[in-house]
């Protein structure tokens, strides 16, 4: 992928991680609350190597995640978007957002236009959020865009010990909802 795509709602923008994001990126993964349901508390140079795999992903694969960006502040508030490492449980549209963006609405702004990219662009068929069974915001925040529960799974190595449950739902039903 020679160009990578750009999203913008009203309030944000939405964009291939940048070197740029990692300061914030790091203060994330370093709160213990914010980085429970992201495989925990990590080191500044482990933040680094996610950063360049999600950025990696965009050019070899065409599917990462995007930085959120608050277009008011200029600040990274997250990461949200399509998501599929190898043996992954299915086509995902995946988040997790600073504490600063929690209680705004930015976490289901960026995942309306996460799920109409994942449909209009990507040609997705069916797309599936894997929880923790106790991040009961990000349960909502499924439910929100129309996801069901559908069952548990777990997830590839080196998570293979992480269990989830599997929300999803399909490009038509999503495209039923026309948010």
């Amino acid at each position: 992928m020679t160009e990578l795509p750009i999203l913008e709602t009203p309030r944000l923008l939405l964009r291939a991680p940048e070197l740029g994001d990692l300061d914030r990126w790091a203060e994330f993964m370093a709160n213990e609350e914010s980085a429970r349901y992201v495989g925990g508390v990590q080191a500044r140079s482990m933040v680094w190597r996610s950063l360049m795999a999600m950025r990696g992903a965009w050019h070899l694969t065409g599917v990462s995640m995007f930085s959120v960006i608050e277009k008011s502040s200029g600040l990274w508030m997250g990461r949200i978007g399509p998501w599929q490492p190898e043996g992954w449980l299915g086509t995902e549209v995946g988040w997790s957002v600073h504490p600063d963006a929690q209680g705004k609405g930015i976490a289901y702004e960026a995942s309306v236009a996460c799920m109409h990219y994942a449909v209009d662009v990507l040609g997705w068929t069916d797309i599936i959020h894997t929880i923790d069974p106790g991040n009961m915001r990000s349960k909502r925040l499924a439910a929100k865009l129309g996801s069901m529960h559908s069952g548990y799974g777990t997830l590839p190595a080196p998570f293979q010990n992480v269990q989830v449950e599997i929300w999803r739902q399909s490009a038509a039903q999503w495209k039923q909802r026309a948010i």
